[in-house]
């Protein structure tokens, strides 16, 4: 495979191009308190700083070269210093077929398919699959520390849900080692600015839904910063940390989901939502599922292995886990499987809520400390036992989501009719690629964020080759105005914005979580309704221009609340049991897999179409099949502010 030789060889020496002579202060014309926004060029902006939004603008920067525009400027704008992305925080590792092994690429799209329950698109699965080793192989030689096994091939794991052990991993620290090999790539390549410590308030879109950049905020400085580029990347991370018990980290909070909506484009299956089943009580850290794969098992309140007794089975001998047998099932079905035994009295009560224990003692310390030294570090530090010696107390919690912006195999983003939107892509957590449908097989989003990352890369850096730059007063008057919406929110206010924080958080957790019901929901719903309007009189005490963290706290809140009324209204609307999405009122599965596709009116109403998966990649708007519109929320209330991440 060939290696752009750009990403090799000496560093530069300057960290940043030269001044931008096209970076302009606009002051603010006409009545009114003077606000300066600094307008900035650039061919493509990434929107993003872990593994996708790293991939995209490593991969814009080769596509440029090649064009011969050695000027170009990818701005990587990101909330966050990189290297604190969400992805530095994945531990299993990114599933590829390893060349010349049992294992085969028809194996990997037919384990994919299945575990997507009827809403992945085989094209996507495939394109990812066919790509998946070589990104793998690519970050190798850019110096990822890829484990190995006493030949020199790489060493592979078993998954839950996998037929076959495929796993590329670095001990149980993939994700650390994966970011900073792809940050420190990028600290090589003079084409990249960084912006780091901005918080994205929204897209710039044309009345004609083409891409010309972003509005944002320099924390840094306190001022505005407007970004014109002919494509935008967003690479913003998923929104699973609007559940109170979450794996995620703070900044991840649905921030390009909700830009997407507001600019009137179209989420995918935001009900659908991955809980994991190994996660330490209270903090909601992650206990990989690498642990199970090397061969720990799951024992309720009476040391017993309780999984055969809801499905899982045949029991399989401890320490010799079987594929998608007991604790390699789906993670779907493990959570479901807690739910059940809680009710049973089968968990340990804790301040916490019920647990279970996971039992690695008798894997034995050389192989948890070779193999799983970060579980390990995490059980001691945060539960308080030493898994070589005491079984570790374990529960699910809230962990990735599905659903996102629509877009291709390759991170084009459509629009509610299946049209490409110009110059738009997205890639990671926050686009439905197709790829997960509706429940993700552990270990494929990694490799989706290197392969979609970098196909939405050379797409975005292709369009800004064909396309004049992005340029004109009304776009940065269009983005004054959108600042100044989001920077009126300081001081003023009345309404705390911790309650309702963590009453999103409990409302989440109680009623859209592992099992759900219409009365459930509805109570989610009328929840989610009261705290949607308590927002638009939300207090921001902190009026300061320079790190004003309290301003943007609240600006991520309004973005979970929008995309948490999206997915509650899409779980209300799909009156069935498929993958993440359990009805105890619905348990059966429709014979038509349908997508749910949620957008917002101007007026702030959540709407909801159910749609077939077959009319999914060419007319996703389209009125086929069944069609339900469902409204949800108070006219008038549209939520505002988001920022960016990634996860």
């Amino acid at each position: 495979m060939p290696v752009h030789p750009r990403l090799h060889g000496q560093a530069p020496r300057a960290r940043r191009p030269a001044p931008d002579p096209d970076r302009l202060r606009h002051p603010r014309r006409g009545p009114g308190r003077s606000v300066v926004v600094r307008v900035e060029h650039a061919d493509v902006v990434v929107v993003g700083g872990g593994a996708a939004g790293l991939s995209a603008a490593l991969a814009a920067v080769e596509a440029c070269a090649a064009a011969g525009r050695d000027d170009a400027v990818v701005a990587l704008v990101s909330k966050v210093y990189p290297m604190r992305s969400h992805t530095v925080a994945a531990e299993g590792g990114a599933a590829g077929v390893v060349p010349g092994g049992e294992d085969t690429l028809d194996q990997h799209v037919a384990d994919t398919l299945a575990g997507g329950a009827g809403l992945s698109h085989p094209d996507a699965v495939r394109y990812v699959v066919e790509r998946a080793a070589g990104e793998l192989a690519r970050l190798e030689r850019l110096g990822m520390p890829w484990s190995r096994t006493a030949e020199g091939r790489p060493a592979v794991r078993r998954f839950g849900g996998m037929s076959r052990p495929r796993t590329w991993f670095a001990a149980d620290k993939t994700g650390f080692h994966l970011l900073h090999t792809l940050f420190q790539t990028t600290l090589r390549e003079r084409s990249i600015r960084r912006y780091d410590e901005h918080v994205v308030l929204d897209l710039l879109l044309t009345a004609e839904r083409e891409a010309r950049g972003i509005v944002g905020y320099d924390q840094q400085r306190g001022e505005v910063v407007v970004v014109l580029a002919p494509a935008v990347v967003l690479a913003t991370g998923g929104y699973a940390r609007a559940w109170g018990t979450s794996t995620n980290a703070g900044i991840v909070t649905g921030d390009g989901l909700s830009m997407a909506l507001r600019a009137g484009l179209p989420l995918r299956d935001l009900e659908m939502v991955q809980v994991h089943p190994t996660c330490l009580p209270g903090s909601g850290l992650l206990i990989t599922e690498a642990a199970r794969g090397e061969g720990g098992v799951l024992v309720d309140a009476t040391g017993q292995r309780y999984l055969a007794d809801y499905g899982l089975g045949p029991v399989t001998p401890v320490g010799a886990p079987e594929p998608r047998r007991m604790e390699l099932g789906p993670r779907d079905k493990l959570s479901q499987a807690f739910w059940h035994a809680e009710r049973d009295g089968r968990t340990v009560p804790t301040r916490d809520g019920g647990v279970v224990h996971l039992d690695l003692r008798h894997l034995g310390k050389a192989v948890i400390d070779e193999r799983l030294p970060l579980v390990s570090g995490l059980a001691r530090r945060f539960a308080g036992v030493d898994p070589v010696h005491e079984p570790v107390p374990v529960r699910p919690a809230a962990h990735y989501t599905m659903g996102g912006i629509v877009t291709t195999a390759s991170g084009q983003v459509l629009d509610d009719a299946g049209r490409p939107v110009d110059g738009l892509f997205a890639a990671g957590e926050c686009a439905s690629t197709g790829l997960h449908g509706a429940n993700r097989l552990g270990s494929n989003s990694l490799v989706e964020t290197l392969v979609v990352g970098r196909e939405a890369g050379l797409a975005a850096a292709g369009v800004a080759g064909s396309r004049a730059p992005a340029q004109g007063t009304e776009l940065v008057d269009h983005a004054r105005d959108l600042a100044d919406t989001r920077l009126a929110m300081r001081g003023r206010g009345t309404e705390p914005p911790a309650p309702l924080r963590k009453e999103l958080g409990r409302v989440l957790d109680a009623d859209v979580g592992i099992f759900r019901d219409a009365d459930g929901l509805a109570r989610a719903s009328a929840t989610l309704d009261d705290l949607h309007a308590r927002f638009q009189d939300v207090r921001v005490a902190d009026t300061a221009d320079v790190l004003n963290t309290d301003w943007a706290q609240v600006l991520e809140l309004g973005a979970m609340l929008t995309v948490a009324r999206g997915a509650v209204a899409a779980a209300v609307a799909r009156t069935e049991s498929r993958g993440a999405h359990q009805r105890l009122d619905h348990p059966q599965t429709d014979d038509v897999a349908r997508h749910s596709l949620v957008t917002l009116d101007p007026a702030g109403e959540t709407h909801v179409r159910l749609v077939p998966v077959e009319g999914a990649g060419t007319a996703i708007g389209a009125d086929i099949g069944t069609d339900i519109d469902t409204a949800v929320g108070t006219p008038g209330g549209t939520a505002v502010g988001t920022t960016q991440g990634d996860a």
